[in-house]
């Protein structure tokens, strides 16, 4: 299988963003590439349907792509998320030792890679990650500013 583009894979993250948004949950997606360019793991939001406040769409991606390989660890693999993860997707990613991660947009509120901090750049891990930021974010912002003024604009019931 040839190696597709960055942007390729980040509008599948989109794609399961759309999902999300579908189902009433925050937009947001998340895709894992293996090595050889095929997707292991796909994602997103669903803490409000699964009742649980871990289902965010880096969490399920990579439970998706671990439970494929029979692993824990996703070595050399790449996982591509519509938003900057979170500090508890973070330490997820970290641990289970992906490559690299591609987001879209900053996470000005609980952004750990560029917005509040930058979990990934400290010294006392023991694997680092590379990480990519701002792919297609004008997109992943579009949905997310969408949801939230529907949000708003929605009558009290």
């Amino acid at each position: 299988m040839a190696m597709r583009s960055d942007d390729f894979y980040m509008h599948r993250a989109l794609d399961q963003a759309r999902l999300a948004l579908a189902a009433g949950e925050v937009p947001v997606g998340a895709v894992v590439v293996d090595p050889a360019g095929e997707i292991i793991g796909a994602g997103f939001n669903a803490p409000i349907a699964e009742h649980d406040p871990s289902a965010h769409a880096e969490m399920q991606a990579i439970r998706a792509a671990c439970e494929r390989l029979g692993n824990y660890r996703l070595d050399g693999c790449t996982l591509y998320v519509t938003l900057e993860p979170c500090m508890m997707c973070s330490g997820a990613l970290i641990h289970a030792r992906l490559a690299r991660v591609v987001y879209g947009a900053a996470e000005p509120k609980t952004g750990m890679v560029e917005s509040r901090a930058n979990l990934f750049a400290q010294p006392w891990h023991n694997h680092r990650v590379e990480v990519v930021g701002g792919l297609l974010a004008v997109q992943a912002k579009r949905l997310l500013r969408d949801f939230f003024a529907a949000r708003r604009d929605a009558p009290d019931v």
